[in-house]
């Protein structure tokens, strides 16, 4: 059964001029997820961040948090081997969605400019 859905777009350009801070990367991502953006090239890395970004927004959206719902870091998009996108929760983020029975399903795409990340929630 769904209990949550969220969509979200980033342009990449605005992430790629974010990237310059260090207090962003900080603030926005986690350990993990700062780790792989790195070994990226920087054109890869813009727009992986900005699908990053847009996944945290709809996992809020979905979740009926706003932006201080939860600390954006714990938020971690982190890719399986096979490329395909998946949460790695920390935190009250993850504390919530096992509190709540809910298991989380995350998609990606960008394309001519934006960065765009469709979440759902469901009974695990």
């Amino acid at each position: 059964m769904v209990a949550g859905v969220g969509v979200d777009m980033v342009r990449i350009e605005r992430m790629e001029k974010s990237l310059g801070s260090e207090a962003f990367w900080q603030r926005v991502f986690g350990a993990e997820e700062r780790a792989f953006l790195e070994k990226l090239s920087p054109a890869r890395r813009a727009a992986s961040a900005a699908a990053n970004f847009a996944a945290k927004e709809a996992f809020l959206k979905a979740c009926g948090k706003g932006l201080g719902g939860f600390s954006l870091a714990d938020i971690q998009v982190l890719r399986a081997e096979s490329g395909a996108p998946y949460y790695a929760l920390r935190g009250a983020a993850a504390a919530w969605l096992a509190e709540n029975g809910l298991h989380v399903s995350l998609s990606l795409s960008h394309e001519g400019g934006l960065a765009a990340a469709f979440a759902v929630l469901d009974r695990a």
